[in-house]
């Protein structure tokens, strides 16, 4: 009985020595970067009847900061080329639609263009220009982009618009030419596998420092993610 014991006593103590199996890892979300987009031209050709909503066929908004008026938009969804009357209960379900969403900037203001400059340290950061969504854009198809045209006559470089993707949002982005100046219009545009699901506050405009919200259409979040997950 006691060589029994002694052998069983460096078993049990083997198998304390044993270490402990170390836990599995848990996964931690990643943060996904900006990324660039290729803009393309806006092809009206390409576009079919407008939907008509509870405003028409155009949405109409005024964009508005600091207690003065920095432009106006007006939006507007098409269905594809073909498309005689555009109703989204009615089409297929491949169906893509086209928001297009013109901005044109109001007239510059006289009280400020005949402001005096004020004494301080040289400003080194141009305050950005730019056009983006607030909310992810559900559905999109990676197609988006603006009125080459329109740009390059307003800001003197069709190429001055540089389009990227932030967490589900679009972006487009003033980052060459002449500025964006007063009473002139640019067109921007992108593709949604979903239809609007009517006017919502998803629009922003900053100008000069200034950002003004914007009401245009917008598609609702689907009930399956998968179904209409914005790429990072």
């Amino acid at each position: 009985m006691r060589a029994l014991a002694l052998i069983a006593l460096p078993l049990a103590l083997v198998a304390c020595s044993e270490p402990a199996p170390e836990p599995e890892p848990t996964p931690t979300p990643t943060v996904a970067a900006p990324r660039t987009l290729v803009g393309a031209d806006l092809d009206l050709s390409a576009l079919g009847a407008k939907i008509v909503g509870p405003q028409g066929p155009e949405v109409k908004t005024t964009l508005s900061a600091g207690g003065r008026q920095l432009g106006t938009m007006v939006s507007y969804v098409a269905c594809p080329e073909g498309i005689g009357e555009c109703v989204p209960g009615q089409m297929p379900e491949d169906t893509v639609y086209t928001y297009v969403h013109q901005v044109t900037l109001a007239d510059a203001d006289e009280d400020a263009a005949d402001a005096q400059p004020t004494e301080g340290p040289e400003v080194r950061e141009t305050p950005p220009t730019l056009f983006r969504t607030t909310q992810r854009a559900h559905g999109f198809n990676q197609s988006v982009g603006y009125a080459r045209a329109q740009v390059e006559e307003a800001l003197g470089d069709p190429d001055a618009i540089a389009i990227s993707i932030d967490n589900g949002s679009l972006i487009w982005r003033v980052v060459a030419g002449s500025g964006w100046q007063p009473g002139t219009t640019l067109t921007f545009w992108w593709q949604s596998t979903l239809p609007p699901a009517g006017p919502a506050d998803a629009y922003l405009l900053e100008v000069d420092g200034n950002q003004a919200s914007a009401t245009g259409p917008f598609p609702s979040e689907p009930e399956n993610p998968a179904d209409g997950a914005a790429g990072n």
